[in-house]
């Protein structure tokens, strides 16, 4: 039959909203409109959790809200399916029936948070090595690890008990915002995002509910689960000026959204460096995950679209770890009494970077830990006297993110696997050539940027 008019993307990142139109042509399908806004939701008023990464949910829905009113009205009325994506392994506790506030905005209905928690972010770090290795081992191929969902409960559970009696309702971001524009009384969860939560099994598409049960853990939060790609339910309200009754798709990863929107053959490798990092490559049709996780790889083998998996070195560490740098350098400056904006440096480190072309620096940039090995932070070698300007730093701090990267999923293997081409994608990598540079050099593929290579486009194509 006759394709969707105009389908919305939405991708709810860590640090910025981003809403796209896309619409059908006789090329097929094509971005007509996108809008972009950071969240600025991060938030300090941990309490109990002082190794906690949280974000405030009203300030997500805000600069979503500001999103959709920045698109042509026009457009959005026409609007017939909405394909939404979001950060991974987080977790957003809410009250069934007092998720939301629904109210008239210029063009149509918005709604507002109200009986909601905090986001606890993929980032989150409280729950230790020590808290992991006292919870029952999960019945799944992907280990458990800080920030992802189910850790999270449990660690309300065993912190803080009287947290999770407030609500009766769980998901990730996305999740919750796609119960919300459907008036779900139960969340649905795709298998992707149900995966990344950990104590799901792909195989039976199935929670480990037996196991969670004997360790008293409150099942009833846990979502209904779906097939990528399946439809959700229909909005409930002319949410900006997009028609009621128009489709919504069940909440998709980010992670698999943003391959989806560039990845178009088998021999192709995604690379992607935003916030953290991927190496990513398409397992062979029929591929299944193994019963059990291997603890100490470094790959994870993510669910797809139709059944498949993606084999991915998932690195904590990717554009944050130069975000700190600059940080840092804008500390130190504070600190001998010059007041440098952070959004100054990092052009100036990068023009530093530029001019050295080689660094016998040696940095492993780790700063964050990696999810197999949560204790291995960074470090610097090779320290020579004439190698110390913020351009050496800056090149050898680059070519440390690539080589981390490589050293979880090595070149060999990807050359094992037939990987012809690399398509690069994700914010850090667009604004920083030094960095494109040691992809260049390291590794031995044709490499190819993606202009529109996000999360939001994606989602909109998937519906």
């Amino acid at each position: 039959g006759p394709g969707p008019t105009c389908v919305l993307g939405i991708d709810l990142g860590t640090t910025s909203v981003k809403a796209a139109l896309v619409t059908g042509t006789e090329r097929g399908l094509a971005l007509a409109q996108s809008c972009s806004r950071e969240t600025q939701a991060h938030s300090d008023s941990l309490g109990d959790a002082p190794q906690g990464m949280e974000q405030d949910v009203q300030k997500i829905i805000r600069a979503l809200n500001e999103c959709l009113a920045a698109l042509p009205q026009q457009q959005l009325q026409q609007v017939t399916h909405i394909g939404i994506s979001g950060q991974m392994h987080g977790v957003v506790f809410w009250k069934s029936d007092k998720g939301c506030r629904w109210s008239e905005s210029g063009a149509g209905a918005a709604f507002e948070p109200e009986r909601i928690s905090h986001l606890v972010t993929w980032q989150d770090g409280r729950c230790s090595p020590a808290f992991l290795s006292s919870l029952p081992p999960p019945q799944s191929h992907v280990s458990l690890a800080t920030g992802f969902g189910c850790a999270t409960v449990f660690w309300y559970l065993k912190n803080s008990p009287d947290f999770l009696k407030a609500y009766d309702a769980a998901g990730t971001i996305q999740d919750y915002v796609v119960a919300m524009l459907c008036d779900l009384k139960k969340p649905l969860m795709s298998v992707q995002n149900a995966a990344s939560w950990g104590y799901f099994n792909c195989r039976n598409k199935s929670w480990n509910t037996d196991i969670l049960k004997k360790s008293g853990f409150p099942v009833h939060l846990l979502p209904e689960v779906g097939d990528p790609g399946s439809i959700a339910g229909r909005t409930t309200c002319a949410w900006h000026g997009i028609p009621k009754g128009a489709k919504v798709g069940i909440a998709l990863g980010d992670f698999q959204c943003s391959v989806y929107s560039c990845l178009t053959e088998r021999t192709d490798a995604v690379l992607n460096i935003s916030t953290s990092a991927q190496l990513t490559i398409s397992m062979p049709l029929g591929f299944q995950p193994p019963e059990a996780p291997d603890p100490s790889s470094a790959v994870t083998y993510f669910p797809y679209f139709n059944g498949d998996y993606l084999a991915v070195a998932a690195s904590l560490n990717g554009g944050n770890v130069l975000a700190t740098f600059v940080g840092m350098v804008a500390q130190w400056a504070q600190e001998l009494g010059l007041q440098v904006e952070e959004s100054a440096i990092y052009p100036r480190i990068i023009q530093a970077a530029l001019a050295q072309k080689h660094s016998k620096l040696t940095v492993h940039p780790t700063i964050f830990g990696e999810r197999h090995l949560p204790e291995l932070l960074a470090s610097v070698s090779s320290i020579g006297a004439s190698e110390l300007s913020l351009g050496h730093v800056t090149r050898a701090l680059c070519r440390g993110l690539v080589e981390n990267l490589c050293s979880m999923l090595p070149v060999q293997h990807l050359q094992d696997t037939g990987v012809r081409r690399v398509l690069g994608s994700g914010s850090a990598l667009a604004k920083n050539e030094v960095l494109r540079q040691e992809v260049e050099r390291i590794l031995p593929f044709p490499v190819v940027y993606g202009k529109d290579v996000d999360a939001a486009v994606g989602a909109a194509m998937v519906m």
